[in-house]
């Protein structure tokens, strides 16, 4: 017997993706297998359910009514099910998650997949990219971000650990031109420089309670840690990093700490999703095992 509700996901799918293309590359199927199940859906309902062109896609009255109605009882659907796995807590489903590609790989990754060999039954999906993700048009659950975050109505937002940032060189740049013995001198070096959204990430220190910061000259700008540090132990200049991805070259000496007296400041690491009635259980649980494990795993870097 046929579902009455078949096809219902995948016009919600089609309808929060803006596109058939979209909804085709979030389920992992061709454009032409989104397309039949639509019109399978319209056949079955006598009705269409898109006004479409070549350029545009829009809901025709009979869709906007059957949008509103599917939108609420697939809420009421999923806040059941969140309720009634809360009590077993079995994952289960697709879970996707976007992270940024060095901490992500190296930090987070290794606390998401353990979590995904205890649940045979979750799928876990990771994106690894450094740009700032829309979390609902690319049909991600939650992401990870680092830095302090922008304002938004439309996310909740939930910290899991901190970077601790460290300024540090290379003995053979220190042994050219100087160990700088306060932070004012820090603007007579130069600088390897992280580019955030297109931007060089300044310096900041706590300087009699207070955050400073310091942009002094700099030829070298990158948008990867990794090859910040590597031209830092160069000797091709002062890079300001989190200590989880400099601590062993420390420990060998291949970097120097500069200014280690001065405080620090340090960066916080957030969780984020869309706002929701009911976060979905495999949301809160990767979600709290990440704030569980996260922090250890930066301090077992130590």
């Amino acid at each position: 017997m046929l579902n009455r509700f078949d096809g219902i996901d995948l016009f919600l799918q089609v309808v929060e993706s803006g596109s058939f293309a979209r909804a085709a590359e979030r389920l992992h199927l061709s454009r032409s297998a989104v397309g039949k199940g639509i019109a399978r859906l319209e056949s079955r309902l006598g009705v269409r359910l898109f006004q479409r062109t070549t350029r545009s896609q829009t809901l025709t009255a009979e869709g906007e009514l059957l949008l509103e109605h599917a939108q609420r009882a697939h809420g009421e659907m999923e806040s059941a099910q969140a309720l009634l796995e809360s009590g077993k807590q079995v994952l289960r489903g697709r879970l996707r998650v976007s992270l940024p590609v060095l901490f992500g790989r190296r930090c987070v990754a290794p606390v998401l997949t353990e979590l995904a060999r205890e649940h045979p039954e979750l799928i876990l999906e990771l994106s690894f990219s450094d740009r700032v993700i829309n979390l609902v048009d690319e049909g991600f659950d939650f992401a990870v971000r680092n830095g302090q975050l922008e304002d938004s109505s439309e996310l909740v937002a939930r910290q899991l650990s901190w970077h601790d940032m460290r300024l540090c060189a290379a003995p053979s740049y220190l042994d050219r031109y100087g160990t700088p013995d306060s932070p004012d001198k820090l603007m007579q070096h130069q600088a390897i420089y992280y580019m955030n959204k297109s931007r060089p990430l300044e310096w900041q220190l706590t300087i009699h309670g207070q955050i400073e910061r310091f942009r002094p000259e700099g030829r070298l700008f990158m948008d990867d840690l990794d090859a910040i540090a590597d031209a830092a132990e160069a000797g091709d200049g002062i890079a300001w990093l989190p200590y989880w991805l400099i601590n062993e070259r420390l420990h060998s000496k291949h970097l120097v700490q500069i200014l280690p007296d001065t405080a620090g400041v340090r960066l916080p690491i957030h969780a984020v999703w869309p706002k929701t009635r009911w976060l979905p259980l495999k949301v809160r649980i990767a979600v709290d095992r990440l704030r569980e494990k996260l922090p250890l795993r930066i301090a077992l870097k130590d």
